[in-house]
């Protein structure tokens, strides 16, 4: 008779152990994924968890309900998409080079984010207040307009840029972008490099500094 050993060895994978940043931000990636692939309505607590590989309770551990799981994930994914389209661009170019390469890699995000930004259009239209006006608005763009303002200010500083009203043009500007990026979803034969410098040479010949 041989003696069964006390303890077996584990031999699958241990499951990691995530801080609480990370579980966060695991959850919120997982409901962008489980919106995009089954809409908002069929985004449910036990798809995300599935998705995410934790359980229902984990994410109301992290997150009140379902609605600040969503306003949380736009917030946060909206941020992740920004920062790593500014990591991609070359800031210390002149401020004319800058815009032509952010509005290319801005029409590109059609392609390279198409899951992700399909998410943020159907929670941005779904979400609601307790009053049932929307929950997001265009007050939520201010950190953009405000990045933008900036680099619209040093284009006017370095001479690339004429004088105007750069919040006029900070709106203006998101506007365009993201009138490109429906345009591009809705006619998946674009040529997107060519809109996007055509629609930065529209940009560009309103403010450039001609003189």
């Amino acid at each position: 008779m041989t003696a069964t050993p006390a303890r077996q060895r584990r031999t699958g994978p241990s499951r990691q152990r995530l801080g609480e940043d990370e579980r966060r931000a695991q959850i919120i990636r997982a409901a962008v994924a489980a919106v995009a692939r089954h809409g908002y309505d069929g985004a449910t607590a036990a798809t995300i968890a599935g998705q995410a590989g934790v359980s229902k309770g984990l994410i109301w551990h992290y997150f009140r309900d379902k609605d600040d799981l969503m306003r949380q994930a736009v917030t946060a994914t909206v941020a992740a998409i920004r920062d790593a389209a500014v990591a991609e661009l070359d800031l210390s170019a002149p401020v004319t080079e800058v815009i032509r390469a952010a509005i290319r890699r801005a029409a590109w995000l059609s392609r390279t984010r198409q899951d992700e930004l399909a998410a943020l259009n159907q929670i941005t239209r779904a979400l609601r207040e307790p009053d049932g006006t929307p929950a997001f608005s265009l007050s939520d763009y201010e950190d953009l307009y405000q990045g933008q303002e900036a680099l619209f200010r040093r284009g006017q500083a370095e001479g690339s840029l004429r004088p105007f009203d750069t919040r006029v043009m900070a709106v203006t500007y998101q506007g365009a972008i993201d009138m490109m990026l429906a345009y591009i979803d809705s006619h998946p034969g674009t040529d997107i490099d060519q809109y996007a410098d055509a629609l930065a040479d529209i940009l560009l010949a309103g403010i450039g500094n001609r003189a």
